[in-house]
């Protein structure tokens, strides 16, 4: 068990909120022009999607934030 603060988690959660940051603009500056046409339950669906993809990835990085390894 880590006693010691260490770099990795305020620069992780920077690192988190600038990500899902320029995630969140990418997503909506381009996905209206891509669906915004299509029904709006498929619209929702897709949105719904895209709200819950960047969790992928989350797991892994925090336990780097723990941890130091990605493994």
């Amino acid at each position: 068990m880590r006693t010691e603060p260490t770099w990795r988690i305020p620069v992780g959660i920077l690192g988190l909120l600038l990500a899902l940051l320029v995630y969140g603009i990418v997503i909506a500056h381009y996905m209206p022009g891509l669906i915004g046409e299509w029904p709006t339950l498929v619209q929702t669906v897709v949105y719904v999607f895209l709200g819950l993809v960047w969790l992928l990835p989350l797991g892994r990085f925090l336990k780097w934030m723990e941890t130091g390894t990605w493994r």
